[in-house]
């Protein structure tokens, strides 16, 4: 019996030794928002495009679009709600347009733009140049900005399930020796022993 307790005492040794001392930094799947005011949605922060919100500027671009607004008037009023990035394109384009710019370079935007501000100012040149209404346009835009922020969300739920498969099997395997197999195996060992078998 003085075995089993000499080697639950090692267990708890080995245990004490390999738990992460204070120094350690515990990372999460996305940091923490810097401010509450921010963006939860994984991760996002303001460096970085909230799929969700340039959807709704789309989707309130094309509402005042086909309310039947002025393009240099709609994107003038979005952009006050709009992200950042997308606020500057469409507030940019709507003083151009305003002053009677061609919508080829009122459009335009700079070589680092964001992926929403890329995308929707080449629908809009593209919807100039045909002359019609960019309202479907900007539809097919919001749906594919949700659906790439659902595709984002269900990998990073499978990567959350993969980095968590880790410590729960670091943890759980130790445990199931100690608890499971070092006793009938010290259990084993005393009747083998004391029955003088070997």
């Amino acid at each position: 019996m003085s075995g089993v307790w000499v080697v639950a005492g090692l267990c708890a040794l080995v245990g004490l030794w390999i738990i992460p001392g204070p120094g350690w930094r515990l990372y999460r799947i996305a940091p923490p928002p810097r401010t509450v005011r921010e963006a939860r949605w994984l991760g996002v922060t303001r460096d970085r495009d909230d799929p969700f919100a340039n959807a709704a500027g789309y989707d309130l671009f094309a509402v005042c679009l086909r309310s039947g607004m002025p393009v240099a008037a709609a994107a003038e009023i979005v952009s006050h709600s709009a992200p950042d990035a997308m606020a500057r394109t469409l507030r940019r384009a709507s003083e151009l347009l305003g002053l009677g710019a061609d919508p080829a370079h009122a459009w335009e935007v700079p070589a680092d733009a964001p992926a929403s501000s890329v995308s929707l100012s080449a629908m809009a040149r593209r919807s100039a140049r045909a002359g019609s209404s960019p309202v479907r346009g900007l539809r097919e835009l919001a749906e594919t900005e949700r659906a790439a922020a659902q595709d984002n969300a269900a990998a990073a739920a499978e990567r959350a399930g993969v980095a968590i498969s880790g410590p729960l099997g670091l943890c759980f395997l130790p445990a199931f020796v100690c608890l499971g197999i070092v006793p009938v195996v010290v259990g084993l060992a005393g009747k083998v022993l004391d029955g003088g078998l070997l």
